[in-house]
């Protein structure tokens, strides 16, 4: 629920003013996001590959299927509880299509950058029709309202969560310590600094792993007799081998077992000897067990990332237009428009399809859980602020029944229209200052 009358058709004037600003208003700014979204994307796209640009349709795609399963948690909930919703659409401005299903219109607007439902008389500034003050979200028991407000976040949680096992049981756990080779270097610099692996420009000839004959696909299992269970202790045992001597590496090959000679070398400024492997990714699918142990532990795991994202934001607002942007602490804090760039990079990466979707699944992920998180904080106009504002009615009338006076009734929003305002224009001009650093200053992932 867009907060207040967030439910408010942006097309029409009726009602009162909702508690962050009027629909007018509302409409008018959704408009400027939207215009300035649409020109950030544009921004993107712009001489990137069609692997990107696909990236960041796929993204957005995922983001409105989030925000609709946001506004049908409150739409359901509302109509369950026997409360009126009158309107259900998808998108804002200008309707290009509706129909009216029962007493509800449900319909497609011109702009694709949310949704919004219209449930009546969420607040006491809502004006509604005698006839419906029965139905009034605002008449009906607190629990049932809070669920209500809660059902938007708890969407946005359970889809994190169905992704989550969508990762572990479909496309697998990535894992990248095994001792699987994934890739062989051609040469053995003759300086980290100056060293060009496409051409071997600086090296001191072929890699002693591409001499003895180890291929991509290889899995090392021994090195000189001695077992080796993991690329730590694989990297470890190579390091410490005597550097130009001969040493016995024993892998497996299509079902095989080939014991081959490498002679490690040395890199100038690099501690211990030189092979010249890379590891490979293993993509470990899960039991729906297993499955649903890892999605509540990398659920988790978000949560807390996003309250330390949150907690770090303060100080890397300096820093979100610095030349090292990646390594300061505004490398982890970003908008929708730096995320749309992240999955573009992601997708556009030559990973693998495995990595591509792991990836766009993980940023969906911690997108939703941070969504889901951020509402909740009791601050209006937020979902939060409602139940905040819920939270007080209830025990201001519990203190009033101990005091054997009536029952207070509903906070009188009106006056709280300054603070409302107030925080909407805050999250606004972060919203605008995080985007305008991912367009001219953005964090790129490392190759």
């Amino acid at each position: 629920m867009n907060q207040g009358q967030d439910a408010m058709n942006p097309d029409e004037g009726q009602g009162r003013p909702a508690p962050v600003a009027s629909p007018g208003r509302m409409a008018a700014v959704r408009v400027v996001l939207a215009i300035v979204a649409t020109l950030a994307a544009l921004f993107l796209v712009a001489n990137h590959s069609l692997a990107f640009v696909l990236g960041i349709v796929l993204f957005v795609v995922g983001i409105l299927i989030s925000v609709i399963l946001h506004e049908a948690g409150h739409f359901l909930t509302a109509k369950k509880f026997g409360m009126k919703a009158t309107q259900f659409f998808v998108g804002f401005g200008p309707t290009l299509w509706s129909t009216v299903r029962g007493e509800t219109e449900y319909g497609v607007k011109a702009l694709p950058f949310g949704a919004f439902v219209r449930i009546t008389g969420m607040t006491t500034m809502d004006e509604v029709d005698p006839a419906d003050e029965p139905r009034a979200m605002r008449n009906k028991p607190a629990w049932q309202r809070a669920i209500v407000m809660v059902a938007g976040s708890f969407m946005h949680f359970a889809l994190a969560f169905v992704l989550l096992l969508i990762l572990a049981i479909g496309i697998g756990q990535a894992n990248d310590n095994t001792t699987t080779i994934g890739s062989i270097s051609r040469c053995v610099p003759a300086s980290l600094k100056k060293f060009d692996q496409g051409s071997c420009a600086n090296s001191q000839g072929a890699a002693p792993a591409q001499r003895a004959g180890i291929k991509p696909g290889d899995k090392i299992i021994a090195i000189d007799g001695k077992p080796v269970h993991n690329w730590t202790q694989l990297g470890t045992t190579i390091r410490a081998q005597p550097a130009g001597q001969p040493m016995a590496v024993t892998v497996q090959r299509d079902g095989r077992e080939l014991t081959l000679t490498a002679r490690p070398a040395t890199v100038p400024g690099r501690k211990g000897s030189y092979l010249g492997i890379g590891d490979a990714v293993i993509f470990t699918r899960s039991n729906p067990i297993a499955a649903v142990t890892f999605a509540g532990s990398a659920f988790g795991q978000v949560v807390v990332g996003s309250a330390e994202a949150v907690a770090k934001l303060p100080a890397a607002i300096p820093d979100l237009f610095a030349k090292d942007r990646a390594k300061t602490p505004a490398g982890g804090v970003s908008s929708m428009v730096g995320a749309a760039d992240i999955a573009g990079q992601a997708v556009a990466s030559s990973g693998g399809w495995r990595f591509a979707v792991s990836d766009l699944l993980l940023i969906l992920i911690s997108i939703n859980i941070f969504i889901g998180a951020v509402n909740l904080l009791p601050l209006l106009p937020l979902d939060g602020g409602h139940l905040a504002v819920l939270f007080y009615e209830r025990i201001r009338a519990w203190l009033a029944r101990l005091r054997g006076k009536p029952d207070p009734g509903l906070v009188d929003l009106q006056k709280l229209v300054p603070v409302s305002v107030g925080v909407f224009v805050l999250l606004i001009g972060l919203a605008v200052l995080l985007m305008a650093a991912d367009i001219f200053n953005p964090v790129h992932l490392p190759q």
